[in-house]
C-alpha cells in the first residue's frame, strides 16, 4: 500500500485562493483552488470531482505542488517528438543539395524531395517523409526553385532572329482608330 501525500505545510487554503486569483492561467486556477478544497478537508475524491478531473490528476498535482510550489502547476508545453535530424545530418544534407546529384551513383540528374528522403534513408538509416524534409530544407534556407530546362545546343541569336515581331504602327492608323467613337456606351434601339 502506498504512503497518503501530504500537501506542503507552507501554504493554507487562503494563500492558495489569492494565488488562484492573481493567476492568469485558467488551468492553474482550477488546480490552485482543488488543491485549496483539499487543505480545507476535501477530500481527493471531492477535489477531483470539483475540478472535474480524476483521483490520479489530484494526486500528480500534488506531488507537482509539494515539489515546485504554485508554479508546478502552471500549464506547460508538452515537448512533443524530438526532431529526426540532427546538426549531422542537416549537415550532409546541405553539402548533398549543394553539390546536386551524381547520375551514375544516385540514378537522378536533379533532387527532388522524394530522391533526398531516400539518400537519407541510404545514408544515414534515418525515415523521414517529404514534408518533414522539406520543412527542414526551408528552415535551412532552401527553397524549391528549379530553373527553366534549356538545351544545350540552344542559340540565342537564331531564335532572336526567328521570332515574329509585328510592324510598328503607322500614324495614319493611330488617327483612324482615336476618330472611331466606341460602340460599348450606345444606346440600345427598340425593335
Amino acid at each position: 500500500m502506498t504512503k497518503a501525500l501530504v500537501l506542503r505545510a507552507d501554504y493554507d487554503a487562503s494563500a492558495l485562493r489569492r494565488l488562484a486569483k492573481a493567476s492568469r492561467d485558467a488551468d492553474q486556477t482550477r488546480r490552485l483552488l482543488a488543491l485549496a478544497a483539499i487543505y480545507d478537508g476535501s477530500s481527493r475524491g471531492e477535489a477531483a470531482d470539483l475540478a472535474a478531473v480524476t483521483r490520479q490528476i489530484v494526486r500528480d498535482w500534488v506531488e507537482r505542488f509539494n515539489a515546485e510550489g504554485s508554479d508546478g502547476l502552471i500549464s506547460r508545453k508538452a515537448p512533443g517528438t524530438p526532431p529526426r535530424l540532427n546538426d549531422m545530418h542537416r549537415a550532409a544534407l546541405a553539402k548533398a543539395v549543394d553539390e546536386g546529384p551524381t547520375p551514375w551513383r544516385d540514378g537522378v540528374v536533379r533532387w527532388r524531395l522524394v530522391d533526398l528522403v531516400a539518400w537519407m534513408h541510404e545514408t544515414f538509416n534515418v525515415s523521414s517523409s517529404e514534408d518533414i524534409l522539406g520543412r527542414e530544407l526551408r528552415a535551412m534556407g532552401y527553397r524549391r526553385l528549379t530553373a527553366r530546362p534549356r538545351h544545350p545546343g540552344h542559340d540565342v541569336e537564331a531564335a532572336t532572329a526567328f521570332k515574329k515581331t509585328s510592324p510598328a504602327p503607322s500614324s495614319k492608323s493611330d488617327k483612324k482608330w482615336a476618330k472611331s467613337p466606341s460602340k460599348s456606351g450606345s444606346k440600345m434601339k427598340l425593335a
